[in-house]
């Protein structure tokens, strides 16, 4: 993570990646404010555009063409992106509050995260019905339901309550894809039956008569069942019941019914309507505190109420960049007026579509073709986002009076942007060390006599007899923006040297660097990644008994690890131990360097990124353990050196010579993708001079899988080679563990030239 040349000097932090947001973060990254820092917290990476969410479901569009990706949109805004679940506020101390996360401060918070279905109402309606929001979880069931339609035949009856102009459209979308999936398949498409629910009177009935007669005939003319006046009162496996007793057979039942504020929100002490949305003044700020902003579908204007349709948080997206500028800035905010009439462009499921404003209506292919070029040039907008270096940047260094400071916070500021001091003077200051570290609780040991909650100069730990003491380090600057995410990944990196030898964790003594700043920023950034990496450490049993951090222009971390191991040489496990005959176990998929190197220069993903992390913050505890079972003979971590770095650290002591199998290395997401567009790590050129170990490298130069065996890793999986009788069960153990992609990649050979012990395979 590269340290901007300011001091951060004001956070603003958005909640819920919603379409007010993603404008925030766009208009923001083409004008930053300097010393302000956006963090967008979401629990998903990709954020779908409602306005062409039908034309998903239809068939028209693919996942990426209507969902932004907020991973990309995040690093053009030089923002940083947590994936959490928020669970409240805590509006006294000014922090956001996390199901899986320490607590993030804000200065100025927004919230943007639409609406809540109301599914409890109804008996039975949350466990035996799909509501379209949250979408991710929705398109889940879609795709279930199109390959349930496609893998057996027979009648499918589809069920949506709610005759709104969502409920119509996805109904109408549904049905236009699954009849021709069957036309497809050359079975009737009639075996299909939909039946649409309204508690009113009519259909759309917020638009004109125009518009509800012209879907009305649609609706009569696909053999559609409307049900008028009927509200769903009970909702039971594989049926529904309305107000009236009427029972009706169903297999799916999807819910469009009109939703509410999250739950959480009656707990913030905000001021919410009559259906739990965030009341809201004319500047975007709620009612009850002018620090908290609202936008979108949670929002609810207090002098314009508004209809809960997305073109409304599109247009109050630049109102509220504007307004969080002024905010932080001291500046008298401007009100936002929404326009009193706005345009509905509603789809019929094939290319054709209705236009709704006010009074008028009208339809025909061409409305959907205005329609599709409408979405497509809003999505544009955050589709080509050009890296960093293509864009002006801000003034390398922020006054304090561009952004409003107390008295005390100006005199850090200018303490902050002053040339810094080396040697000591550049460690952190004891009092926001002091601080951040009465926060943490390492695991407790009884072999640690002085650790870290002592004021001595040194830890002591004890070495039990019988055992050996293994050392390691490790340190790196941070890849991501995430310092509690980082802290994770930092410590489970550090300990994968211990779990490779076969030893056990004891203790570990941290060095950090972070940027300058303010000092409840600097806090805060030190506590979310020494939380990050505490809590991996703990669950090793491995005591944090001390370290040293210090001021830096880029935030780094690492540890050097203590374990303990039986005083034998035969019970550790190292790397000279291949034997020919073994089989070469992959324990996790490769390729962080390529994706990483590619999220920096926005080509990746948001989802690919997102799984490679998931994969990092595995730990290879028990694998290693798992592995020692299965007799391995030889064993590492993957790491900085590649795939093929460090299997020639083992072939060449071990004696032996190596065949990989390229078409059986397991791969990370979108790893082929970044490394065929020429997008590798800065380290990859150094590693690359291993290719002399490669002893047919000329003929495998072209596969597509070649770059991937240089592509340093970080806290990559364990390589190791197993007897081949124990290879199938150990891989079955290992997957069973939870490493879902170790892969048998290879074998061990009797030795042959020794300059070239590794030949390469399809």
């Amino acid at each position: 993570m590269l340290a901007p040349e300011q001091p951060i000097l004001r956070d603003i932090v958005l909640v819920g990646g919603g379409h007010s947001h993603v404008g925030v973060l766009k208009r923001f990254g083409m004008r930053p404010v300097p010393g302000v820092r956006l963090t967008l917290i979401c629990t998903d990476m990709h954020t779908p555009y409602s306005g062409m969410l039908p034309g998903y479901v239809a068939g028209h569009y693919d996942y990426d063409q209507v969902h932004i990706d907020l991973s990309r949109l995040a690093v053009f805004a030089g923002a940083r992106l947590y994936r959490a679940e928020v669970v409240g506020l805590d509006r006294i101390n000014r922090k956001v509050l996390c199901s899986n996360r320490p607590p993030v401060p804000f200065d100025v918070l927004s919230i943007n995260i639409g609406s809540t279905p109301r599914l409890q109402g109804v008996p039975g309606a949350a466990e035996h019905a799909v509501a379209v929001k949250p979408i991710a979880r929705f398109n889940d069931r879609w795709l279930a339901l199109l390959s349930r339609v496609q893998n057996h035949p027979g009648k499918t009856t589809v069920a949506v309550v709610g005759a709104g102009a969502g409920g119509v459209e996805l109904l109408l979308a549904m049905q236009f894809r699954l009849r021709r999936v069957l036309n497809e398949l050359g079975r009737n498409p009639d075996e299909l039956v939909f039946h649409l629910f309204t508690d009113s009177a009519r259909i759309l009935p917020t638009h004109n008569p125009g518009v509800q007669r012209r879907f009305a005939a649609v609706l009569a003319e696909r053999q559609v069942v409307v049900h008028c006046n009927a509200a769903v009162t009970q909702v039971l496996p594989g049926r529904l019941q309305t107000a009236s007793g009427e029972m009706v057979d169903a297999d799916e039942i999807v819910w469009v019914t009109r939703a509410g504020g999250a739950p959480w929100l009656k707990d913030t002490g905000l001021a919410l309507d009559a259906e739990g949305f965030i009341q809201v003044t004319d500047t975007l700020q709620t009612v009850t505190d002018p620090a908290i902003f609202a936008a979108g579908d949670i929002a609810s204007m207090v002098n314009h109420p508004l209809e809960k349709a997305g073109v409304f948080a599109v247009r109050q997206g630049p109102p509220l960049t504007e307004n969080l500028r002024r905010s932080v800035q001291g500046i008298g905010l401007k009100p936002y007026h929404p326009q009193r009439s706005w345009l509905a462009l509603i789809s019929t499921g094939d290319q054709y579509a209705v236009a709704s404003r006010g009074r008028l209506g009208f339809a025909g292919a061409w409305v959907w073709r205005w329609k599709n070029a409408i979405d497509q040039r809003f999505m544009r907008n955050f589709q080509d986002l050009a890296p960093m270096d293509a864009r002006a940047a801000p003034p390398a260094r922020a006054l304090p009076g561009q952004v409003q400071l107390t008295p005390e916070e100006s005199l850090q500021a200018i303490s902050a942007i002053a040339m810094r001091c080396g040697g000591c003077g550049a460690k952190v200051g004891a009092t926001v060390l002091s601080r951040a570290l009465a926060q943490l609780h390492p695991v407790q040991r009884d072999d640690v006599v002085i650790g870290l909650k002592d004021p001595d100069d040194a830890a002591v730990v004890r070495v039990p007899a019988g055992k050996a003491m293994v050392h390691s380090v490790d340190f790196f600057r941070s890849f991501i923006d995430d310092p509690y995410l980082f802290g994770k990944v930092a410590a489970n990196h550090a300990l994968g040297d211990i779990w490779a030898m076969g030893a056990e964790a004891q203790s570990a003594t941290a060095i950090a660097t972070v940027p300058s700043g303010l000092e409840s920023k600097v806090e805060d950034v030190l506590f979310q990644m020494m939380t990050g990496a505490l809590e991996v450490l703990n669950a090793a049993g491995c005591a944090l008994v001390g370290g040293h951090t210090g001021e830096g222009k880029e935030l780094a971390l690492g540890f050097a690890i203590n374990g303990l191991i039986d005083d034998d040489p035969a019970r550790i496990l190292r790397k000279n131990g291949m034997r020919p005959g073994d089989v070469l176990i992959l324990t996790k998929p490769i390729g962080t360097g390529t994706l990483f190197a590619a999220h920096a220069q926005l080509a990746a993903k948001g989802r690919w990124i997102d799984a490679a992390l998931q994969s990092m913050v595995v730990s290879n505890q028990l694998g290693a353990q798992c592995l020692r079972e299965y007799g391995a003979t030889a064993c590492t971590d993957l790491t900085g050196f590649g795939l093929l770095g460090h299997l020639v650290e083992m072939t060449r002591p071990s004696g032996v010579d190596a065949q990989i199998d390229l078409g059986a290395l397991p791969l990370l997401d979108g790893a082929q993708e970044c490394v065929a567009a020429g997008i590798v790590s800065s380290l990859q050129s150094a590693n690359v001079r291993l290719r002399r170990a490669v002893r047919n490298q000329e003929a495998m130069v072209s596969h597509p899988r070649y770059p991937l065996i240089f592509d340093p890793q970080t806290a990559g999986g364990l390589l190791a080679s197993v007897p081949a009788e124990r290879a199938e069960a150990c891989i079955a153990a290992l997957r069973a563990l939870g490493y879902s992609h170790t892969a048998a990649i290879g074998r061990i050979l009797v030795q042959g030239d020794a300059l070239e012990p590794i030949t390469l395979c399809a």
